[in-house]
Formats: structure tokens, sequence, C-alpha cells
């Protein structure tokens, strides 16, 4: 009886507990949002990604942009009426070109006012999905990124200056390939940049800030604080509202309870033995099966995951026009 007893209290404590935690946890932030949103007037999504315990194990997984944040998305935008301003909260080190240029068109298609804010960080496919906002927000040392193509885990200018700076019989086949993909991808961010900025800032600004934030001239993970957002012509502002923070708060890191920081992993060393130095690992041959990635590469067994939009039953049905009415 006992053993039985203990097997029912580990059930519990494995799945039902976290099960309960989590529906609270969920009705918490769904109840903020509607708080917020009836104050603000407008419908607010947050694309938040994090570092999150997974599965039994509780094993980290690094969240990033895919088509499954692009299809909840569209989704909800596509509900929201047409004279609703729509405000978005990005937390995210970007992902996929392909979702986040169908989100950013999105919102560039949305007649009402359209706001990003960035409480930390909207990095790649994040800024891409920024620029197409009418206002970015950003709080004090928050930050955008380079939206510059990785092809196969590199940047698309490395790759494409290689052929400038070798004869085409000294490269291979592999690298040439890469390269002509290279400069596609990066004609292509620069294309849709220019498009999303289009009617926010002047054409001559437009075109500037495309060239600059795809051309490859930083690093990716360049940070672009607000200042020099505004000076390059976005219209960029550190006027971060209080409660948008709030909401911010209600996605904490389950994996850790801290802000998320992304390390690369250390070399491994022998088990045995006397310790020494590790080697320098020598760079990977060619993978010619190797699909090249447009977009911040995520790791291995990463996955997505998008909080919001809520109301979830606002978005099914779309708030009348005597709801917006009396919230006037």
């Amino acid at each position: 009886m006992e053993s039985l007893i203990l097997w029912v209290l580990f059930f519990f404590m494995l799945f039902v507990l976290p099960a309960m935690t989590r529906r609270r946890h969920a009705a918490a932030v769904e109840a903020e949002f509607t708080r917020v949103q009836k104050k603000r007037k407008s419908r607010i999504i947050a694309i938040v990604h994090r570092q999150e315990s997974m599965g039994l194990l509780g094993l980290a997984q690094l969240r990033y942009i895919d088509l499954n944040d692009a299809e909840d998305v569209l989704n909800a935008i596509r509900s929201t009426p047409k004279n609703m301003p729509l405000e978005f909260i990005l937390h995210t080190p970007g992902g996929l070109v392909l979702p986040a240029l169908q989100i950013a068109r999105a919102i560039k298609a949305h007649p009402a006012p359209t706001r990003v804010f960035v409480p930390h960080y909207a990095m790649s496919g994040g800024t891409l999905i920024a620029l197409a906002a009418d206002e970015i927000v950003l709080n004090p040392h928050a930050v955008l990124g380079p939206i510059d193509p990785q092809i196969a885990g590199l940047p698309a200018a490395s790759i494409a200056a290689v052929t400038q700076q070798k004869k085409p019989d000294a490269i291979d086949d592999y690298t040439l390939v890469l390269a002509d993909v290279a400069r596609k991808a990066q004609a292509q961010l620069e294309r849709a940049a220019e498009e999303l900025l289009a009617g926010t800032v002047s054409e001559n600004a437009a075109r500037a800030v495309a060239e600059q934030m795809s051309s490859g001239r930083w690093t990716h993970d360049y940070p672009i604080e607000a200042e020099e957002a505004a000076g390059m012509g976005l219209n960029v502002n550190n006027q971060m509202p209080a409660e948008i923070n709030g909401l911010m708060a209600l996605f904490p890191d389950r994996a850790s309870g801290r802000s998320v920081s992304y390390t690369a992993p250390a070399v491994r060393l022998p088990f045995f033995g006397k310790k020494k130095e590790a080697p320098m690992a020598p760079p990977p041959a060619p993978q010619m099966d190797r699909t090249p990635f447009v977009g911040f590469e995520p790791g291995p067994g990463s996955r997505s995951f998008s909080y919001g939009p809520w109301n979830p039953s606002d978005l099914r049905r779309g708030p009348s026009e005597r709801d917006i009415r009396r919230e006037r």
C-alpha cells in the first residue's frame, strides 16, 4: 500500500503538478495580455524565444523563428480588425528568413498603425520583422542586428568574397555554388528590407538602410542600439511603456530562471590521462549534401514557440465595433 502511495505521489509530482502550474501560468498570461490590450486599445502579439526545459530530462532547447511562428502570427494578424493598431513584442535571436519575411509583410500590409517593442534584443530575422513596423521602440541598450544572410553557417558576404580573392580554378565546386547562393540571398534580403521600409522612411533612407544591414559589413551579432538605428534613418525611440516590460517579465527563462546567454560549446577533453590543451579543430570538410541555411542557424534539436496573441477568443471572432467604441 505504501509503495502504491509513493508511486501516486511520484506520478503527481512528475506529471500532474507541472501541468497544473503551466495551466495557471497560461491563464495569468492571458489575463494580463487582455488587460494591457484593453488599456492600449491594440492587438498585442509577443514572439518570445527562450531556452526552455523540455521532456522528462529537462534538456534546454533554443527557440528561433520558424514556420510555426508564421502560421500562428499570420492567423492572428488576419483576424485583427483593420482599424485596430497592431503591436509586437519581439525577443528573438532570429531564425528562418521565409517565416520572418511572411510576418513582416503581414505587418506592413496592416492598415492601422503598427509598432514593434524590443525589450532586450531582436536580431537577424527579428530585425527584419521590426523593419516592417511604423515605429520601433527599444529599451535603453536593447538592440537590433544586421540582416545579412548566413549560408551553411557562414556569412554570405564572406562566401561571396572568396570568388573575388581567388581564381575560379582554385575554388572547389561546393564553394562556387555557395557563393552563387550567397549573392542571390544578399540581393533578396536587400530588396526585401527596402520593400518593408517603403513609406515609413524616405526612399533614399530605405535604400541606404537596406544596403547597410544586408551587406555583411558587420558581424552577424553586431548590436545596433536606438541611437545608431535612428542615425541610419529608422523611426526608433526609447519610449518603452512600463506595461510592455511587465508583459515581457511573464516569460522568464524556465531552463535557468535567468536571462539566456548564448555561448559556444566547450571543446571536450579526454576523461582520463594527463590533461592537456585541446588542439584546434581543423575546418570541416565541405558537405555536399548540406542544405544552405539562410538566416540565423540554430543548433541541433532547436524548436520554436511563440506566445500570444491574446485573448484567443477575441482572435477567433474579433472585437465588435461596439466593443471598440466602448473602449474609446
